[in-house]
C-alpha cells in the first residue's frame, strides 16, 4: 500500500480544508426535543470528531416544524435551537475536524414515529413521542403508503414560504459554527418528491416535465447558497435514481443545474421514494430485493457517473466497510469523497483504525493526547507479544 493514501488527503473546498477524505453522513437520532438537541447530540456527534472523522455532518435538521421526519427529530427554525448546537460545532472544531450539517424538509414522510417502533404514520394530535402529529406537506396529495397521511399539496405560496425557510436555516447554521452545509434532496423527502413523477402530478410551473419538477430544488439551492457565507461549501444529497421515474440521467442533468448555482458537492445515495430503498441489479442482472442483498458499494456507480458527466465533486456513499475499499474508490476517481454512516456508529474509530491499516507506523498520530498515550503502550506490547 502506497505511504501516501488518498483517504488521508486533505480537500480544500472554497475556503474549507477537510483534513481527511472521511465523512460522517448524517445519522438520524430523534433524540431532540421539540427541535432542540439533547446531550444526546452532543455525545452522538463528539465521539465521530474524537475518532477523527475529517467532516462530521449533524443528521437531518428540519427548517420548520412540519419538516421533521418524527416529533423527535432536530430543528433548526429558531435561534434557541442554532444556540443549542454551538457547544457541538466548537468541540468538532477544536478536535480538528468540521462540523457539517444537513437542513432538511421531510415532506410526506414526515409525523412519523422512530424506526425502533417501526416508522409508522403519527396521526394528527398524537403526542406519543413528544410533540403532537401534524398535517403532512407534498407536492402533490399523493400518500406515501397505504395508511400514511394523504399530504396536503403544496401551493406557490406556500412553496415560496418553504425556499425561505431554508434559507433562514442556512444562516442559522453559520451563526450556530458549521462550515458545511448540506441540502437534503433525497430519499423521497419534500425535495426528492417534487422532484419524481410519481409524487409529483402537479400541472403549474413545479411540475410536468424535467424542468418543472426541478424547479423547487433549484430555488432553494439558489436561496440557500445566497443565504449561506461564500466561503463555506454547499452540498446537496440526491437520490441518483429511485426506480420510479427518476433516473440517473436526470440526475446528471440536476448536477449540471446545481454546479451553476454554486453548490459544490453531491452526496450521491439512491431510492426512499416509496419508503424503500433502490439498488441496482446483480452482476447476473436479477433484481436485488432486500437490504440484505445489497453488495458492498453498491451506490459508488453513482457517484462515478455524475462525478464524471456533471464535472462535479461527489460523495460515495453505501455499504463501504473497509479502509481498503474506501481507498480504492478514490484511487479510481469514482469519488471525492467517502461517506460512512452504518459503520461508524458500529466502529466510531473507523478513521483511526484505517489509518493504522493504511499509514502504519504513522498511524497513531491521529488519537487525540487524552487516548494516545494509551493506545501506543498498548501497541508496543502487542509488538512484544508477537
Amino acid at each position: 500500500m502506497a505511504t501516501d493514501p488518498l483517504l488521508f488527503e486533505p480537500l480544500k473546498i472554497r475556503e474549507v480544508t477537510l483534513p481527511n477524505r472521511i465523512v460522517l453522513s448524517p445519522l438520524c437520532m430523534y433524540s431532540a426535543n421539540s427541535g432542540v438537541a439533547s446531550d444526546w447530540q452532543f455525545a452522538h456527534l463528539s465521539t465521530f470528531a474524537r475518532g477523527g472523522v475529517g467532516l462530521v455532518f449533524a443528521e437531518a435538521t428540519a427548517v420548520e416544524p412540519r419538516g421533521r421526519i418524527t416529533p423527535r427529530c432536530l430543528g433548526i427554525w429558531t435561534d434557541e435551537q442554532a444556540d443549542a448546537l454551538k457547544p457541538i460545532t466548537s468541540f468538532i472544531s477544536s478536535m480538528g475536524s468540521v462540523p457539517g450539517i444537513q437542513i432538511a424538509h421531510a415532506g410526506r414522510k414526515a409525523s412519523a414515529s422512530p424506526p425502533w417502533d417501526g416508522g409508522k404514520p403519527v396521526d394528527i394530535g398524537d403526542s406519543t413521542w413528544g410533540d403532537p402529529g401534524w398535517q403532512v406537506l407534498g407536492a402533490s396529495a399523493v400518500p406515501l403508503a397505504d395508511g400514511w397521511q394523504t399530504p396536503k399539496a403544496m401551493s406557490e405560496a406556500e412553496i415560496s414560504e418553504l425556499v425561505s425557510a431554508f434559507a433562514d436555516s442556512a444562516r442559522r447554521s453559520a451563526e450556530a459554527g458549521f462550515k458545511v452545509l448540506e441540502i437534503h434532496g433525497a430519499h423521497g423527502y419534500l425535495i426528492h418528491s417534487f422532484l419524481s413523477p410519481l409524487s409529483n402530478q402537479r400541472n403549474d410551473k413545479y411540475g410536468g416535465d424535467l424542468e418543472g419538477r426541478m424547479r423547487f430544488a433549484l430555488e432553494v439551492a439558489k436561496a440557500v447558497r445566497a443565504s449561506w457565507p461564500e466561503e463555506l461549501p454547499l452540498f446537496f444529497r440526491a437520490s441518483a435514481v429511485d426506480n420510479n421515474g427518476w433516473e440517473l440521467d436526470d440526475s446528471v442533468v440536476l448536477a449540471r443545474a446545481l454546479k451553476s448555482i454554486g453548490v459544490d458537492v453531491i452526496d450521491c445515495s439512491a431510492g426512499g421514494i416509496t419508503g424503500a430503498p433502490a439498488f441496482r441489479a446483480k452482476d447476473d442482472g436479477t433484481p436485488i430485493k432486500s437490504s440484505g442483498e445489497r453488495p458492498r458499494g453498491f451506490q459508488v456507480p453513482y457517484a462515478s457517473e455524475i462525478k464524471k458527466e456533471a464535472e462535479i465533486k461527489t460523495m460515495a456513499v453505501g455499504r463501504i466497510i473497509d479502509a481498503e475499499q474506501a481507498e480504492a474508490i478514490l484511487r479510481d476517481k469514482d469519488a471525492d469523497l467517502i461517506g460512512i454512516g452504518r459503520e461508524l456508529m458500529y466502529n466510531p474509530f473507523w478513521g483511526l483504525h484505517a489509518a493504522e491499516t493504511l499509514k502504519n507506523e504513522t498511524a497513531l498520530e491521529g488519537w487525540p493526547d487524552q487516548y494516545r498515550w494509551a493506545i501506543t503502550r498498548r501497541a508496543d506490547l502487542e509488538k512484544n507479544d508477537r
